[in-house]
């Protein structure tokens, strides 16, 4: 175990370093998410896990501040972040195993002993703190986490797209954190992923209608397969269904052996909501496994 601290990677990029700045972001959007009435139905304490966006906070924000919310509601002491590894660098699913990850809002501290659980597990989890230095995809989502879940600890997985066990990896990690539950510990899992990248606004919103069809379901190897439909079907600007289909894919399979039966959509949206450009956009989805 490192037993460092993670410096802020994409402060001043994805969200504001000033400490003010962002305090008051944070609080804007989660103020707006609890107006949010959402969907009929999502008990709390019948949550599994998440999935939430990871973009600049201006863009993927209210999305994704829609599940820290209902987070919040959920209480949990530990939330197991599984976040895409752009870049490549983890071999398969590298766990950040200590210490804590620094915020201009302060630090959040890693839960070490579920990190060296999950690192005990075995291939393909390894410790791993290389893959994490740099990437987005976790990071983007602490300032929220935090203020959401003050208090809980994180484990940061970095689901590499060279991973080619992902039901294996997914079965493994939900079996651990099912006896945690069982335990009493208050164990959240989340997925960190946007969705369609770079189709016009009309397009990008009929792609992730589809690609949630199956995410919703929890059936992973058929999220797979219509991500790849789409991407055959040469749809204009469309470079990707998924930048996070790994680990979403990973953690449907660890919410079904959790107990999850079915997915909710909190709400879906997309970057010229927030004011980008309409004829090049990037899709967001908050969805709840119950």
């Amino acid at each position: 175990m490192s037993g460092r601290p993670r410096q802020p990677a994409v402060a001043g990029s994805f969200y504001p370093a000033e400490p003010g700045r962002l305090r008051s972001m944070v609080a804007t959007l989660l103020a707006d998410a609890r107006r949010d009435p959402g969907p009929a139905g999502v008990v709390p304490e019948a949550v599994f896990g998440l999935m939430v966006p990871h973009a600049g906070l201006v863009y993927s924000g209210p999305i994704a501040a829609l599940g820290w919310v209902l987070a919040g509601d959920i209480g949990p002491t530990t939330i197991v972040l599984a976040g895409t590894d752009h870049q490549a660098w983890a071999a398969g699913v590298g766990v950040w195993t200590g210490g804590s990850w620094r915020t201009p809002l302060g630090e959040v501290a890693i839960d070490d002993a579920l990190a060296g659980r999950i690192a005990a597990l075995g291939p393909p989890f390894a410790p791993d703190d290389a893959a994490h230095e740099a990437e987005h995809s976790l990071e983007v989502q602490l300032p929220l986490l935090a203020a959401a879940c003050p208090g809980a600890k994180i484990v940061p997985l970095a689901v590499s797209p060279r991973l080619r066990r992902h039901a294996e990896a997914g079965a493994m990690l939900g079996r651990l954190l099912a006896e945690q539950r069982a335990a009493g510990r208050r164990v959240l899992l989340v997925a960190s992923s946007d969705m369609a990248h770079y189709p016009p606004a009309t397009v990008c919103e009929a792609t992730d209608a589809e690609l949630l069809e199956p995410l919703l379901r929890l059936d992973a190897e058929a999220l797979r397969a219509a991500e790849a439909d789409v991407l055959r079907a040469n749809r204009p600007g469309l470079v990707c269904g998924l930048c996070g289909i790994d680990p979403v894919r990973v953690t449907l399979t660890a919410v079904r052996e959790m107990g999850s039966t079915h997915g909710v959509l909190l709400r879906a949206a997309t970057s010229a909501d927030a004011g980008g450009d309409p004829r090049r956009t990037v899709g967001y989805a908050a969805a709840a496994f119950v």
